[in-house]
């Protein structure tokens, strides 16, 4: 079995922009960029990166991967939680690129596309 993964990175702002810097000019030179094998999400701190994958999110993230909901509704029954806050958590994990939601049949489903996450931080 392939397996996929995501990579989470916690870097400070400042190694961001200096990564950015080199992209750009590495552009700016014409040369090829790396193609990237697997979604990557930084974040600029260690607590920043606690507060986005709280023990809830995480478990939401295995019942999405491991049950498949069909709907937030779902989901929500299968983690025994209220709906609003799954929703909440859902659209969060969205934004940050660790589930993606598929629209069909006015239903709202999750899923996730990688089997692992990778966590890589600097020191």
């Amino acid at each position: 079995m392939k397996v996929k993964k995501v990579k989470i990175e916690i870097k400070d702002i400042k190694a961001i922009f200096e990564d950015v810097k080199e992209t750009v000019k590495k552009i700016e030179r014409g040369e090829k960029l790396k193609s990237v094998k697997e979604p990557e999400i930084y974040f600029t701190s260690f607590e920043a990166f606690r507060k986005a994958l709280t023990p809830k999110r995480l478990e939401l993230l295995h019942i999405i991967k491991t049950k498949k909901p069909q709907s937030i509704n779902e989901l929500a029954r299968m983690a025994k939680r209220d709906i609003k806050n799954i929703a909440d958590d859902v659209k969060y994990l969205e934004q940050v690129g660790l589930l993606e939601i598929k629209e069909a049949e006015r239903k709202t489903a999750p899923f996730i596309s990688y089997d692992k996450i990778d966590l890589e931080i600097a020191v």
